[in-house]
């Protein structure tokens, strides 16, 4: 693509097609604070704001340590990456980095005030894993931690850290919630190290795809979405979870099956229309969860 402007650079260096991930966890759990006793409209857009800001942080220093290391060459087969392609400067894009998670702290701030010490836990570990994510002796993606991570931060701690910000409680439905969320959060950076495992194995980035190889991570994207539905499905057979939830996700299913069938034939440039398509599953099996909610 030709050079594009130093606004949008930055645009794309925050990759908004990404950024469902951060967003969609905190209506989910909205959803389930309003089942469990009530939205505080003003923590939820707190919360939506904070996710964002630790997205798009993590993402502007993915893109810092990635050209760095090495990791992001003229063979990226993905999205163009600002620093590599010298659209913004690595100081600038520290810079940046550093402006965007201490907006992020500064949200923490109130919710931590709504919250108490839980909601600090998380605040603290989320910062510090938009560095380590790529960065720092032992960066958790290079690692191939980088599964966990999202699991862990972008499901179970987003959700259930939202109802418990409006509500101070942390039902069954909230973890449930967290955990499908998360399955399917981590099925999007799958797609992506599975088309990334070349380039990431000379850049000596060990990714769960480039540890177990090409058919591994099709099963574990497979195992992903699936769990997800599987999950939900249980829990409100057993009354664990809004009823409406099994069945509202079922609209959700032709689109996870074209998904896995996709990602199961296709390879290298030919998958990133399925990034895509993760992020639209995360998206409308939330909202398949929002609406079963407040029904």
């Amino acid at each position: 693509m030709s050079r594009p402007s130093a606004l949008q650079a930055w645009w794309l260096a925050a990759r908004p097609k990404t950024l469902a991930a951060g967003l969609v966890p905190v209506l989910v759990g909205t959803a389930v604070a309003h089942q469990s006793g009530g939205v505080v409209v003003l923590a939820a857009l707190a919360c939506a704001v904070g996710s964002i800001l630790i997205q798009i942080g993590t993402n502007l220093a993915n893109d810092y340590f990635d050209a760095k290391k090495g990791a992001d060459t003229d063979d990226r087969l993905g999205p163009e990456r600002a620093v590599q392609k010298g659209w913004i400067s690595p100081r600038a894009m520290a810079v940046g980095t550093a402006i965007t998670l201490t907006l992020a702290f500064g949200v923490g701030l109130y919710l931590i005030h709504l919250g108490g010490w839980p909601i600090a836990a998380i605040g603290v570990a989320s910062l510090i894993c938009a560095i380590a994510y790529t960065g720092g002796p032992f960066p958790l993606a290079y690692l191939g931690l980088g599964d966990v991570f999202v699991f862990i931060f972008f499901g179970l701690a987003a959700v259930v850290g939202t109802t418990w910000v409006q509500t101070h409680t942390a039902p069954p439905s909230a973890w449930i919630a967290g955990a499908a969320t998360g399955l399917l959060a981590t099925a999007i950076l799958v797609v992506n190290n599975l088309r990334d495992r070349h380039t990431d194995a000379i850049a000596n980035k060990r990714t769960l795809a480039v540890r177990w190889g090409a058919k591994a991570a099709r099963i574990e994207h497979a195992v992903l979405i699936s769990g997800a539905f599987l999950l939900v499905w249980l829990a409100s057979g057993l009354g664990w979870a809004p009823l409406a939830w099994s069945g509202l996700s079922l609209l959700c299913l032709p689109l996870a099956i074209h998904e896995i069938r996709s990602v199961h034939k296709k390879d290298g440039a030919d998958l990133n229309p399925h990034l895509g398509g993760a992020a639209r599953l995360e998206l409308f099996f939330g909202l398949a969860l929002v609406v079963g909610s407040v029904l």
